[in-house]
């Protein structure tokens, strides 16, 4: 239910980011530090009450995804940071759904759970487009947080990479892999 509800908050963000008038900024930032401690809520109470079921593990990743490419369309639509950044979210997005539905699909087993480098990368990436909401950061500094994102979030998609290389390395291996 709590990453349901992060869900329908990325509407709600982008909306109020581009009608709220002067303090639109403002208001986002506090409905994107919702979902963010929704996201972290949502997580700790799984682990706490161990219901942590497959539809939470499609659900979480996919409200942190529409999170974070609405982030990336609001701040690029504002010309806070260039479009090649969108870009780059919106296709490792993209990449990192179609590799958990091969793995999904090729190695017959629930969809694999996020690691810690792709929770860091999804921490990381809250806390800086917080920074540069609540800041109203100018473009000559958001980049450069943008691109340290770019980074963190590359090296959380590589960080899957040995198990994507074990999957197509031997696909008739339905063992877990991790």
């Amino acid at each position: 239910m709590i990453s349901a509800f992060r869900i329908i908050l990325v509407p709600v963000f982008v909306l109020v980011y581009f009608t709220a008038g002067e303090y639109a900024r403002y208001w986002a930032a506090l409905i994107f530090l919702l979902a963010a401690v929704s996201d972290f809520l949502d997580g700790y109470l799984a682990r706490k009450y161990n219901s942590i079921s497959n539809l939470g593990k499609i659900l979480d990743p996919v409200g942190d995804k529409l999170m974070t490419l609405a982030l990336a369309v609001c701040l690029t639509a504002d010309g806070v940071i260039p479009g090649w950044i969108f870009w780059f979210f919106l296709v490792k997005e993209l990449v990192v759904v179609v590799g958990g539905l091969l793995y999904r699909g090729r190695m017959d087993r629930e969809v694999p759970a996020s690691n810690i480098v792709g929770k860091t990368a999804t921490f990381a990436l809250f806390c800086v487009g917080l920074s540069i909401m609540l800041f109203k950061i100018p473009e000559s500094a958001a980049t450069p947080l943008m691109i340290a994102m770019v980074a963190i979030s590359t090296a959380a998609l590589l960080s899957y990479g040995p198990m994507i290389v074990k999957i197509f390395k031997n696909p008739s291996d339905k063992k877990e892999v991790r």
